[in-house]
């Protein structure tokens, strides 16, 4: 096992990481920039390294930086998270090369099938649909606008090398191409380091299903079950639930047998997510393959009383994986608590948290970084805290996170909490009957 794991990452997935290696007793290191000083992940861990100023291109995605901290302290592993560093090729090619295990895939595993060409491929020989689109990266306009044309409007412009609603923008007509290339390229560029762009048809109103898998260095692929991601805005995620109360179980052991094959087919190791989306009529797409520990993880390690993270630790040290999954039981739904305004759009709102309340109780988690009199910086991704609760069943779930969010009490910042109580009073979504479309269709905002 390992010696030391440094957390390249911030905020609640830095607090989450440290929580299961004290619980495998393996000592941590936390970096941080200058604005994140106060930040939870810095006081829990066991040692803490400044490694740059607020910008993220300075710190979180300085890799000379990182690196210079897990030298300094000894660290043996590093952890990405997700987002920053978590799908770059280079950082995992440069761990090895250092004598560092990178707590993921290989760096050849991550270019395959983060090359989006690659990976739609690897899919199509195990008999995956895929929605149609360009040939891997779109190298200008013309091109863009070739393909489009080709594959008609509208279309999804999509960075390569990131997710997380960065770097992507819907056109409907030609004359909106130029501008979507040059804006969802700079957007990439700023959040993953990396402008490039690739494209797809746009399958409109469709349901997004993930499904989560581990693979281990025996050649094991398992599958723990979906998640439904529907409910989105500008293509970011706000609620996830586990299992969909959408799709059959056909459609959920058909995606399930894709996604292990297509893992299987690369010698995936590590914790990765494999991406869908589902039309109306139940016909799904293989979109890509996410090689990394999701955000909303936590839903499926509810249903199926894993901890995934505990299991990347595991199969990067070369064990086998544990809690193999079998039958989930009841379920979870996950609600991204943003500093943002519902009510303008969902507009940021960075500022000091002046009181906070978690709720509690059986059946809840919080996942978060923050507490009272917290300075929540302008400088980074909204999430400031998660809440997952579980249920026997779907209803139940829902009950209960009424209750819990009645109880979530945040002051001195906009929150997404008023948002998420709308949703949960929402006849459409409490049947069940919702797609990326729903805050579109249910929610004004100005």
């Amino acid at each position: 096992m390992f010696k030391k794991i440094l957390i390249a990452n911030r905020g609640e997935i830095a607090l989450r990481i440290i929580r299961t290696c004290k619980e495998l007793e393996i000592p941590t290191v936390a970096v941080y920039s200058e604005v994140d000083r106060e930040s939870l992940h810095v006081v829990f861990a066991d040692e803490a390294v400044c490694i740059g100023p607020a910008l993220s291109s300075q710190s979180y995605l300085k890799i000379s930086n990182i690196l210079s901290a897990a030298a300094i302290t000894g660290a043996d592993a590093i952890h990405p998270g997700y987002g920053f560093l978590a799908e770059n090729a280079d950082f995992s090619e440069i761990c090895a090369d250092s004598g560092i295990k990178f707590i993921g895939p290989s760096a050849d595993s991550i270019r395959r099938m983060g090359d989006k060409a690659f990976a739609k491929e690897t899919m199509k020989k195990v008999g995956v649909p895929v929605v149609p689109g360009s040939e891997g990266i779109v190298k200008d306009v013309d091109e863009a606008k070739k393909i489009a044309a080709e594959i008609g409007y509208p279309v999804m412009l999509k960075a390569s090398a990131g997710g997380g609603g960065k770097g992507m923008r819907i056109v409907w007509k030609e004359d909106e191409i130029e501008k979507a290339f040059q804006t969802a390229g700079n957007e990439a560029n700023s959040a993953f380091s990396n402008p490039d762009l690739y494209m797809e048809k746009y399958i409109e109103n469709p349901h997004h299903i993930e499904i989560q898998i581990m693979g281990d260095t025996f050649g094991n692929v398992y599958q723990y079950g979906e998640r439904d991601c529907s409910i989105q805005r500008r293509h970011q995620k706000l609620i996830e639930e586990s299992p969909s109360p959408f799709i059959t179980d056909e459609v959920r052991k058909k995606m399930g047998e894709a996604a292990i094959l297509g893992a299987k087919s690369v010698n995936y190791e590590g914790a990765g997510t494999i991406e869908f989306l589902v039309d109306k009529h139940m016909n799904f797409y293989f979109i890509e393959m996410n090689t990394r520990i999701q955000v909303e993880h936590p839903v499926t390690e509810m249903v199926n009383h894993v901890d995934l993270i505990k299991n990347q630790i595991l199969v990067a040290a070369g064990k086998r994986v544990e809690d193999i999954p079998e039958k989930p039981h009841g379920h979870a739904i996950e609600f991204r608590i943003n500093a943002e305004d519902p009510d303008a759009n969902f507009r940021p709102s960075p500022g000091t948290i002046e009181y906070l309340h978690f709720p509690g109780g059986f059946g809840v988690r919080i996942d978060s970084h923050v507490y009272t009199e917290y300075v929540i910086p302008p400088n980074y991704d909204s999430l400031i805290a998660k809440m997952i609760v579980w249920g026997t069943d779907r209803a139940h779930a829902i009950k209960r996170a009424k209750r819990a969010l009645d109880e979530f009490k945040i002051e001195g910042i906009k929150t997404t909490i008023p948002f998420h109580q709308k949703v949960l009073m929402n006849k459409k979504f409490i049947k069940g009957e919702f797609d990326t479309s729903f805050i579109d269709h249910h929610f004004k905002t100005n």
